[in-house]
């Protein structure tokens, strides 16, 4: 069997799906945006409310909205009517999915739902279906073929869905102004807060570890300090101690190529004057942007006088898992 071209047309099916579904969204997107937005202002919240495999996309609806600042829940179509209706209240924006807009168990839960002043958002394939005929907005979902060989596992529908779902909670995050401090302060404990809440000087090698010389310093002298610090690169600083410029082990290595006596020069005569500095109260995220941008392994830590007090090396980011 050719299951790599098998593969490719079912990526093939369900990106014809997603572009069905970009070309045709209009207003009512919009509309949906607004309504969400207004309520999650007036500290209402999104109820996602789904059946079978809409449910399931209706949960990682339900989280993304969440953690992008959008409280959501998730209300369990069989126990909505036996007490976790409870869970809804006035204000609040009911986000119901159905492919077909006629699941029997989605809509039982419908004339209870007009018992509160909440706005329903209907995510359907059907516009004449009763869930689209008995909600403010309508989304409309529908596909003309499921990934599937036998047209019947949900699948184009699903990933349609799911995507309508990502830009809903894209777009209400630049609508409400949501940071990235904001989502590492929904997110603790993952790589993504530890980058985006640490500070430099949480990150950095202290003074103490520095490599620091005098711009008059051999270059043999200046080795020895980087190899009792155990560090790739020394500090050259002026007589009041603020900055000047640096020398790694990797200009040792390439002047050495060229000229088997450096070690008797000075080190001013080989440093990079001015180098890339960070101050040690920024954000830690700041040393990863300009690690990237000037392609450097080593960056100064100072303080407001321009005095070195650490550096961050690449390595320790890597331990940190920050790289």
């Amino acid at each position: 069997m050719q299951y790599l071209e098998k593969g490719k047309r079912v990526l093939e099916m369900e990106i014809f799906e997603l572009q069905r579904l970009r070309d045709r969204l209009g207003e009512e997107f919009s509309r949906a945006v607004e309504l969400i937005k207004e309520a999650v202002e007036a500290r209402g919240k999104v109820v996602v409310l789904g059946v079978g495999k809409s449910g399931q996309i209706g949960k990682k609806i339900a989280a993304t909205l969440t953690s992008t600042g959008s409280p959501a829940v998730v209300l369990n179509s069989l126990n909505a009517l036996h007490g976790d209706l409870g869970m809804v209240s006035d204000g609040d924006v009911v986000l119901a999915l159905s492919a077909s807009g006629e699941t029997e168990e989605l809509l039982r839960i419908l004339p209870a739902l007009a018992r509160f002043q909440v706005r329903i958002v209907a995510i359907c394939g059907d516009p004449k279906s009763t869930l689209a005929q008995n909600c403010e907005v309508f989304l409309d979902v529908n596909i003309e073929q499921e990934a599937c060989p036998l047209n019947l596992a949900p699948t184009s529908s699903t990933t349609v869905m799911l995507a309508l779902g990502d830009a809903l909670a894209m777009v209400l995050l630049e609508a409400r102004g949501f940071r990235k401090e904001d989502f590492a302060r929904f997110h603790p404990g993952g790589m993504i807060s530890r980058s985006l809440l640490l500070r430099v000087h949480q990150v950095m090698r202290p003074r103490e570890a520095l490599a620091v010389v005098a711009p008059d310093a051999q270059v043999r002298s200046v080795l020895k300090e980087m190899t009792d610090r155990r560090a790739g690169a020394a500090v050259v600083a002026n007589g009041d101690g603020t900055l000047l410029g640096i020398f790694t082990h990797g200009d040792f290595v390439r002047h050495f190529q060229s000229d088997a006596r450096v070690g008797e020069r000075l080190v001013a005569d080989l440093m990079t004057l001015n180098p890339v500095t960070v101050q040690q109260d920024k954000l830690a995220v700041e040393v990863l942007n300009l690690l990237e941008r000037h392609r450097i392994d080593d960056l100064v830590v100072v303080d407001e006088q321009q005095v070195p007090v650490g550096i961050v090396d690449s390595q320790d980011l890597t331990k940190l898992k920050l790289l």
